[in-house]
């Protein structure tokens, strides 16, 4: 496990392995919400030097990853694709919903930060060539329009270390998407190469 996109309020770790599975951690007034868990054993002690954990977010609903495990060990609701995190400053935004794909996006407007489960990432899966990050293969041919218009500081995926400081990057995803099918397709063997 590696820490990643730690900045104030947020932090993340990743998982080493072929598709570099990222989790994420937001605090908002001394409560914790976790992301797309990946547990590893350090994790109870790096979620209580941010805060109370509070929660458990599925922002894929087959992102299963051992989002349950950690709601259970640290008494918490495991919440699934929800509508709505009442309490937060979070604004939940329908990304796919469809019978074999529901996922939601969590934006911070006061943060301008978004965090991603699968639908972007920056892995080479994802990118088409030197982009920074690119849309799930999947989304290329119809990105989703609930991200249109945001400009996060911080763009956080669930495969891949985070993009900061790069407000351009999340339109130029959505906005090229199509048009960037065939480079994406000209990466696909360094892809399965460096393993993801």
């Amino acid at each position: 496990m590696r820490i990643v996109d730690e900045i104030a309020q947020a932090s993340g770790w990743i998982a080493e392995e072929r598709m570099a599975r990222t989790s994420h951690a937001l605090a908002v007034a001394g409560r914790v919400w976790l992301f797309d868990v990946v547990d590893w054993p350090r994790l109870d002690d790096r979620v209580r030097e941010l805060g109370e954990p509070v929660g458990v977010v599925q922002l894929l609903d087959r992102h299963n990853r051992d989002c349950a495990a950690v709601a259970r060990r640290l008494g918490v609701p495991h919440h699934v694709v929800p509508r709505d995190l009442p309490g937060t400053p979070f604004e939940l935004r329908p990304v796919v919903s469809s019978r074999w794909w529901r996922e939601v996006a969590v934006w911070w407007p006061e943060r301008r930060i978004l965090l991603v489960g699968d639908a972007l990432g920056t892995i080479p899966f994802f990118r088409a060539g030197a982009e920074p990050a690119g849309l799930h293969p999947v989304l290329r041919l119809r990105p989703p329009r609930s991200l249109r218009g945001l400009e996060p500081e911080h763009l956080l995926v669930g495969h891949g270390e985070g993009v900061h400081h790069d407000p351009a990057a999340l339109e130029s995803a959505l906005r090229t998407g199509r048009r960037r099918i065939p480079r994406w397709l000209l990466g696909v063997p360094r892809a399965v190469r460096e393993g993801g």
